[in-house]
């Protein structure tokens, strides 16, 4: 049975709508603050694979929806949980919110999926700014596990 928990990262990024919903849609974009390797641009419809080749892992990515510059919706990971990109158009730049949900971990696994998810989206979102807003490469990702 799915959990009703869900986990919620945010970060305003000081760029225009367009700029940060194709960061996230577009591989090219994409692996200077997150993945390393992608099968494709994202499209509705379309299951893409993402790499994290320092780890050695994948995860396939299948898309449900995308509305341009505000929203895309995913299912992904291991076990599978829907995970959704909400882009909204402020003032002073664009929200980025990620949510996932849809666990079917419980107790202490639930507990570490949680943190997980919480501690993982916030940095691709911290990524993302740095990149965006800067154009550096903070490396975040490949340096949030250097034992592994």
């Amino acid at each position: 049975m799915s959990s009703t928990i869900y986990v919620e990262a945010q970060m305003l990024i000081r760029k225009p709508v367009k700029d940060v919903f194709e960061a996230f849609i577009n591989p090219e974009i994409t692996t200077k603050f997150w993945f390393t390797k992608s099968t494709g641009k994202l499209e509705e419809g379309k299951t893409v694979t993402w790499e994290w080749e320092m780890y050695g892992v994948k995860s396939e990515v299948k898309v449900n929806r995308i509305v341009p510059d505000q929203m895309i919706k995913t299912v992904w990971g291991e076990p599978k949980s829907n995970v959704d990109y909400e882009f909204k158009e402020m003032e002073k730049g664009t929200l980025v919110v990620i949510k996932s949900y849809g666990f079917t971990r419980t107790g202490e696994d639930l507990l570490k999926t949680v943190n997980d998810n919480t501690g993982g989206f916030t940095t691709v979102l911290d990524g993302c700014k740095a990149y965006l807003e800067h154009g550096i490469q903070l490396n975040l990702i490949g340096d949030k596990f250097p034992l592994k």
